[in-house]
């Protein structure tokens, strides 16, 4: 599984630190988020995709890389 963030829908809630704190932060000078685990483990799924749902600019998504299945 692969996290990626669009920076430009990005508004800065920061709803994604609040449900996956180990795989988002928020960059304060850029009032953004960051992600800190592009390619987290599978356990946190739950997680992250809990932060995709809940994101209120729907800037986040998880890419599923079929490479990685393996």
């Amino acid at each position: 599984m692969r996290v990626v963030a669009d920076l430009d829908l990005c508004q800065g809630h920061q709803m994604c630190t609040g449900e996956a704190p180990d795989v988002f932060a928020f960059d304060d000078a850029a009032d953004r988020v960051v992600v800190v685990q592009p390619r987290p483990d599978e356990s946190l799924r739950p997680q992250v995709q809990a932060a995709v749902t809940y994101c209120p600019a729907m800037a986040l998504a998880v890419v599923d890389d079929p490479m990685e299945e393996d």
